[in-house]
């Protein structure tokens, strides 16, 4: 029995801004896919919820070809760092997975605290006063 997965977005790696790659690229409402491959393939996956940073880069070739690089980091134990190279509209791309692990992250209520200090000296003492309440 196989299994539908409703996609908001495909696409493959590009050459010269044309699909010509075995290298597949999908985001469902929960997970970032890749499958790499035409004969032997392997497919990997990332919960939405453990992505922890998305990053765009393009370079002069790739916007020359209207394609980009997005890089997802997260916390995934087997695919840390899921790299989407030449792929279309990239900038697009990133929104839509930031909306989605936004959207999921509310879904499961998964929040990671995040603690910023400018000088990087802060004791354990202005610590414990983040937890208190007044």
């Amino acid at each position: 029995m196989s299994v539908k997965i409703a996609y908001l977005w495909k696409d493959r790696k590009r050459y010269l801004g044309m699909p010509l790659s075995f290298t597949r690229y999908s985001l469902s409402e929960d997970r970032l896919f890749t499958s790499v491959g035409f004969l032997n393939i392997r497919d990997d996956e990332v919960l939405l919820y453990r992505i922890r940073d998305i990053d765009t880069r393009r370079s002069l070739w790739q916007r020359i070809f209207g394609v980009g690089t997005v890089t997802v980091i997260s916390s995934d134990k087997t695919m840390p760092n899921m790299v989407l190279k030449n792929i279309k509209d990239p900038m697009f791309v990133k929104e839509l997975i930031h909306q989605q692990v936004e959207e999921v992250k509310i879904k499961r209520r998964v929040r990671v605290g995040e603690i910023m200090t400018t000088d990087g000296d802060q004791d354990d003492d202005d610590m414990n006063d983040m937890d208190d309440p007044e």
